[in-house]
Order: structure tokens, then sequence, then C-alpha cells
């Protein structure tokens, strides 16, 4: 039997990581059609409201329903604002072992909310489901994501060469690929010793309507 992340929802003080809502496909289209997304992320381009309806309402639940992973839409606790995206993907329940990404919105960056948010669902990983492993991997030149690897706690292991493709800005505003290298970041549980961040609150989200299929 496939094992599955449970239904649930972390908050953090200033952030509620849970479900994808009908309400967020907006917000959700806007923030992935944001130039630095589409540049190191594989998402299509423009995209549209149908993708962002796909992605939440049917992609999203289906990564837990199905074993590989858990995605959380993330939002301002006081405003319900959607801030950003965390996903655990490729998990491998025998190794307890799981990769994470993340996404955030514009307006919403250098307010520490990729890290806020990555070290609420490391914590979760770690203490909660047992896991023993947290894999990050970073384009080369995506600094942001990499500060935000080394904010958590990440130790970086070394470099995947040309084995990611990243999109670049031509002259006439169209964007083409580009190949670039990986680096790979881990994080263990006894990692997080010393990682300051706010304290983390799991609840059950058993009240939730179940989603239809995903991804």
């Amino acid at each position: 039997m496939t094992s599955t992340f449970p239904d649930i929802s972390i908050s953090t003080e200033r952030l509620v990581l849970r479900p994808f809502e009908e309400a967020d496909v907006p917000a959700l289209t806007e923030m992935m059609n944001d130039e630095l997304v589409t540049a190191w992320t594989s998402v299509p381009h423009p995209y549209t409201t149908r993708d962002a309806r796909e992605w939440a309402l049917r992609i999203a639940p289906a990564e837990r329903t199905s074993g590989r992973g858990i995605v959380f839409a993330v939002a301002e606790f006081l405003t319900q604002r959607l801030v950003g995206i965390v996903h655990l993907s490729n998990t491998d329940w025998r190794v307890l072992a799981t990769e994470i990404s993340y996404v955030t919105a514009h307006w919403a960056r250098g307010e520490g909310y990729a890290s806020e948010s990555a070290l609420a669902v490391a914590r979760w990983l770690f203490q909660d489901q047992k896991f023993e492993r947290l894999e990050l991997r970073t384009a080369a030149d995506n600094t942001a994501s990499q500060q935000v690897a080394q904010k958590i706690g990440c130790i970086s292991e070394g470099v995947l060469r040309h084995a990611w493709i990243a999109r670049t800005q031509t002259e006439d505003g169209g964007w083409t690929d580009l190949r670039t290298d990986v680096i790979v970041w881990s994080l263990l549980p006894e990692d997080l010793q010393g990682v300051h961040g706010g304290p983390t609150e799991v609840e059950s989200f058993s009240d939730y309507s179940p989603y239809t299929d995903w991804n």
C-alpha cells in the first residue's frame, strides 16, 4: 500500500500552509506569470487561469493522495492572501526522503516568507512524519533560492552539471531555453538544531472537502 501524507494545515506566526482552494486561482495565476517564476521553473508561459485551476484543484490534491508528496498553498495568516507554494515531491517512503521546492509571489519577496514556510514544513516533516532527509535542488544562478536553502540550514552536497533547463528573456520579450547546472542541497533532522524560526502548530484539516484527481 502506498503511504501518504496526512491532510493537514501548518501554522506559523505569520503564515498558514493549507490545501489550495478555488478562491486561490486568480492569485495563483498572477503569481505564476511573474518573470522569475517563468525563468526558474518549468511552468507553462503564459500561465492561464485554466492552468491555475488545474494545478490547484486537480494536480495538487493528487500529489498527496497518490503518495508522491504534498502541496501547500502559503497564505498570510491575517489577510489569507496567497504568498506562495511549498511542494514536497519525489517522496521515497522506504528511505523516508523527499524533495522540497517553493515559489513566492513577486510582491511578497524580501519578507522572509519562503524560509519561514520551508522551515515550518521541514520541522513538521522531521518531527511529526519522522522523515530522515529533505532534498532541495536550485539552479546555479538562482541565488535567491540558494539563500533560502542556507537560511533554513541546508548543506550543499555538490553540483549536477547541465542538469536543468532554465529560461531567459530575449530582446523581443520572448523566452528561450537555457541549460544550467544544479546545486543539490540536503537537510537532515540534526541540521535544524540552532536554526531560528517561529514555532509551528499542526492541525488536522478534516473539515476540508475532498478534491478530485491531480497531477
